[in-house]
């Protein structure tokens, strides 16, 4: 039960909202539909990446119990400024630029006079068994340790909303996010996007078109390859999942060579590709990214392969 001391680095909170989900979607029941509206270009934040994970968690499951049948968990980041007028009313807060996760629910809701109690340790409403009362002690706790502040809305039967506030990291780290690189990855050429998960699908496809590309896709290596002989003279680019099922990315990668002998390949993974293997491939491919998918990088490796 002792406080543990975070291990902090600049963490880019969207990755761990990604990561989060992949287990969320595993563990909550499908009754319950899971949103994410993620800020592109988020800042980041000084923390430790596990202890984030936990509150992320805590919150999740915490709203998962308050829609016993069905409803909707909203995982929301932004960008704010918290200004003078709004820490008068919030005594823990301080002036700054933050970034906000915003964790909703659409379940029964929480009382006014429960409200006043819910981040006191043992503390619950659930019955005998089914919580220890810690979990939000837990996410307070977590969030104060960063330098954070917390704050719960909710109404009887209206939902809940839980606002975490993060202070912007005080360091740069251009591997992980670095605004003040330019993004050379501005096109109006066709993308072939192959990826087989769809949120990770849905992001990319995104980004590719905030960069003005006009993006085709595949859901696996055999589509793709119906769409590059369907669409092969207007497709500049095939960015090309490398872990699938069925048709994993070298069989399309060799067969989309068959079919032409010029197509550019960047391979996307979301493990560590071996720089053997990556040597073994450097003839037939343009590049290679890591997944998820961070906007500057994907634009720009993008750009490269054009160019």
């Amino acid at each position: 039960s002792r406080k543990v001391e975070p291990v902090l680095k600049p963490v880019d909170i969207n990755e761990r909202v990604r990561n989060v989900e992949q287990l969320l979607l595993r563990t909550i029941h499908r009754m319950i539909e899971i949103r994410l509206k993620l800020a592109d270009a988020l800042p980041l934040i000084d923390a430790d990446p596990v202890q984030i994970d936990q509150v992320l968690l805590n919150l999740a499951l915490n709203a998962r119990d308050a829609m016993p049948d069905k409803g909707v968990l909203e995982i929301e980041t932004l960008t704010v400024s918290l200004d003078d007028e709004y820490c008068k009313s919030h005594v823990d807060a301080k002036p700054g630029q933050y970034v906000l996760l915003k964790v909703s629910d659409t379940g029964h809701g929480i009382g006014e006079d429960t409200l006043n109690h819910i981040f006191e340790p043992f503390y619950t409403t659930k019955g005998f068994g089914r919580g220890t009362g810690l979990g939000l002690a837990t996410v307070y706790g977590i969030v104060k340790q960063h330098g954070g502040h917390i704050e719960c809305r909710s109404e009887l039967g209206k939902g809940t909303s839980f606002l975490i506030h993060f202070p912007r990291s005080i360091h740069e780290d251009p591997d992980l996010h670095d605004q003040k690189r330019p993004i050379q990855g501005f096109g109006k050429e066709t993308v072939l996007l192959v990826e087989d998960e769809i949120q990770v699908r849905q992001v990319a496809e995104r980004f590719l078109s905030s960069g003005g590309y006009r993006v085709i896709v595949a859901v696996n290596g055999r589509e793709a390859l119906d769409l590059y002989s369907l669409h092969r003279d207007e497709i500049a680019v095939v960015i090309l999942d490398w872990i699938m099922p069925e048709m994993g990315g070298q069989e399309c990668l060799n067969k989309l060579k068959n079919l032409d002998r010029d197509v550019r390949v960047i391979i996307a993974s979301g493990f560590s590709i071996d720089a053997s293997e990556l040597r073994a491939f450097q003839n037939d491919i343009k590049g290679s990214i890591s997944k998820p998918y961070r906007l500057v990088d994907l634009l720009t490796e993008v750009r490269k392969a054009l160019d």
